[in-house]
């Protein structure tokens, strides 16, 4: 998964979150105290203030999360080194398996969406090797804890705000959004704003869950891509107005081109 070196790969920021009166801290001693004035305040995030405490009630600072924060390390890699790194012939037999196996769902997504199977086969296998692992770290206390640290508080905490949003409209509880260190939720690791705004329920189940729901995965991340401008019917090789919009799902050059040659892999 993108874990620490993709952490704003394939995210989109929302509108800047209002101003509000709780401060950052660089330690635990205030994160409690910030934590209050945060439930205090959550009406003007267009937030459930009883929703947004019971959420909250458990969350406690997490230095295991700002350690990573602090701890990214430039991707340095080239691209021979990172696709060697990350794929080989079993991922590519495996999505062209998935492939075949969901392939009705495919089907109905690129008539929708435009975006063919083997594009979102290989983010799926790249983000998280089809799903096999997305994180296990509590997304609420790992996006709370990224809001009240100062280093980037305005982002996280726009993060943590679309996170609860997630939670107010039901489609998750806060004990199922598990997920990467810095908050990415699902198969194809969306951050909390990009969930928000490009999740959809293709099961029809009535939750947007990017967990545990493979056609919500799916179609959600398919929704991603037309959202940002994909071309239906048109190639995705480098210098193509498709593979421009994968360099919108994640900034690193390595990471799109092993998504443009693994697609082209896994479609034969």
């Amino acid at each position: 998964m993108r874990g620490s070196i993709f952490l704003i790969f394939g995210v989109f920021l929302l509108a800047a979150t209002p101003a509000w009166s709780a401060s950052c801290g660089n330690g635990p001693a205030g994160f409690e105290a910030w934590k209050q004035a945060f439930i205090a305040g959550s009406a003007q995030h267009g937030l459930k203030q009883r929703v947004v405490q019971r959420a909250l009630k458990d969350v406690r600072y997490n230095p295991k999360v700002v350690r990573l924060d602090r701890n990214q390390k430039s991707f340095k890699l080239s691209f021979e080194q990172f696709y060697a790194k990350r794929v080989n012939n079993a991922m590519i037999r495996r999505g062209q398996k998935l492939g075949k196996t969901y392939g009705r769902i495919f089907k109905g997504i690129e008539r929708k969406y435009g975006v063919p199977a083997p594009v979102i086969l290989s983010i799926w296998g790249l983000e998280t090797n089809y799903g096999s692992f997305s994180g296990n770290m509590p997304v609420l206390q790992s996006l709370a804890t990224l809001a009240y640290d100062c280093r980037r508080a305005r982002f996280f905490t726009n993060e943590l705000v679309n996170a609860l949003i997630i939670v107010q409209r039901r489609d998750m509880t806060p004990a199922e959004m598990k997920g990467a260190w810095a908050g990415e939720i699902g198969q194809t690791q969306f951050l909390a704003s990009s969930y928000v705004k490009y999740a959809v329920d293709y099961d029809r189940n009535g939750r947007r869950d990017l967990i545990r729901s493979i056609p919500d995965v799916l179609a959600s991340t398919a929704n991603y891509l037309a959202k940002h401008g994909w071309r239906r019917g048109q190639g995705w090789a480098p210098g193509t107005a498709n593979y421009k919009v994968l360099q919108k799902w994640n900034k690193a050059g390595v990471y799109v081109k092993a998504i443009s040659v693994m697609a082209a892999k896994i479609g034969g």
